[in-house]
């Protein structure tokens, strides 16, 4: 869209190629955050996530087992009990 003053054609064409190079800055600057944070994570020796939730499952399961083994081993131990006397 032409207006009458070129000066704004101008200027507005001026503008879209800033926003455009802010942009293309922008990504680029994530990028490098993002490669720093990475680099600090692996420097700090910190599990992934994923990992963590593994790791977290196997606990809960090795609860719940030893809970229902201390139960199994009350009642075997009152059985035990009640037999002898």
């Amino acid at each position: 869209m032409q207006t009458q003053n070129p000066f704004f054609d101008d200027l507005a064409r001026m503008a879209g190629g800033a926003l455009g190079a802010l942009s293309g800055l922008r990504a680029e600057i994530e990028g490098l955050i993002r490669q720093q944070m990475e680099r600090f994570m692996a420097g700090v020796d910190m599990v992934p996530r994923e990992e963590f939730e593994v790791v977290r499952d196997m606990a809960i399961k090795a609860r719940e087992e030893n809970d229902a083994l201390a139960k199994r081993l009350a009642d075997l131990e009152a059985k035990l009990a009640d037999k002898s006397s």
